[in-house]
């Protein structure tokens, strides 16, 4: 490989010139900021491979020819509509970038060739136990999708972008939860998945990665805590029933002392009401009446 100074040049150099390229990279989930350095691009062209590595290219295609009625067997390669394959030529990207889809030729013995699935994959956050802002202990799993955009940036700038991109879920979604509260993380979930999505796409864009959708799957709380909330939810209910009681009793109690008022202004109406009520007794077949006294009449009898 060339070192980096042999590729800085001056500022009107073409991009086939520059070998590496420095991306800058802001987590804002923990507020670090990192540097990462020297990334491989997906336009950079073939490094020069010097004389030994052209004496070994030419034996190889000479080789190729050699055994021509079998070579085609190990030249040729296909990769499906969904995939693309990065050509290492002695160590060094193949001048054109990542081959594929359909057929491509390659050197025997010289060539390393990974293929790459473009496809969106998915997988799952292991629950997570994390502590809230407000100090309260939940466990949080969520499921991630994305897919590879850069088939020669996965391949050169990270050792496996499946791993890579499983473990740095985990961490976003820990740090990032870490600073909400218990009612936010419940509340604000759809806000949540999307801050999450953002972060970790700015995060895995120089390995190439492109995260389509991030969503929190499920939010358990301990159980002395969901028997706290619930006893805590039932006291309130109970609170809100006892009041909605209370005011209907004081509405019944006013509409009764209206209802007296009426009453005492024509003694007929009492006489009304008196014979009302036998007549509803009577409609529900009861073998018993009951006939008030008038209390006007005991008060005469207790004078005597």
């Amino acid at each position: 490989m060339v070192d980096a100074e042999k590729g800085a040049g001056p500022s009107n150099a073409g991009p086939k010139n520059n070998q590496y390229e420095d991306i800058g990279m802001e987590n804002t989930a923990n507020g670090v900021s990192k540097s990462t350095a020297h990334l491989i691009t997906s336009e950079q062209s073939q490094q020069d491979v010097g004389i030994c590595g052209g004496i070994l290219i030419f034996i190889s295609i000479l080789m190729c020819f050699v055994f021509f009625p079998l070579a085609p067997f190990f030249v040729i390669k296909v990769v499906a509509q969904y995939e693309k394959a990065v050509i290492l030529r002695l160590g060094c990207i193949r001048k054109g970038g990542a081959a594929g889809p359909g057929l491509f030729f390659f050197l025997p013995c010289v060539d390393e060739i990974h293929v790459v699935d473009m496809r969106t994959i998915s997988f799952d956050v292991p629950p997570q136990e994390i502590l809230t802002k407000d100090s309260v202990t939940v466990t949080v799993d969520a499921v991630v999708y994305f897919r590879i955009q850069d088939a020669v940036s996965s391949v050169c700038n990270v050792d496996n972008v499946k791993t890579a991109t499983r473990l740095l879920a985990q961490t976003t979604l820990r740090n990032m939860l870490g600073t909400k509260s218990l009612s936010e993380i419940l509340s604000e979930r759809e806000e949540i998945s999307n801050s999450m999505q953002h972060i970790l796409d700015k995060a895995t864009d120089p390995w190439g990665v492109l995260v389509e959708r991030v969503e929190v799957k499920d939010v358990r709380l301990p159980q002395n805590l969901q028997r706290a909330m619930a006893a805590e939810a039932e006291a309130h209910r109970d609170a809100k029933a006892k009041v909605i009681a209370a005011e209907g009793e004081l509405n019944a109690s006013k509409a009764l002392k209206e209802a007296a008022d009426v009453i005492a202004e024509s003694p007929a109406a009492l006489q009304l009401r008196y014979l009302q009520t036998l007549g509803t007794i009577a409609a529900e077949r009861n073998s018993t009446i009951l006939f008030p006294m008038p209390i006007d009449m005991m008060k005469a009898f207790a004078e005597k």
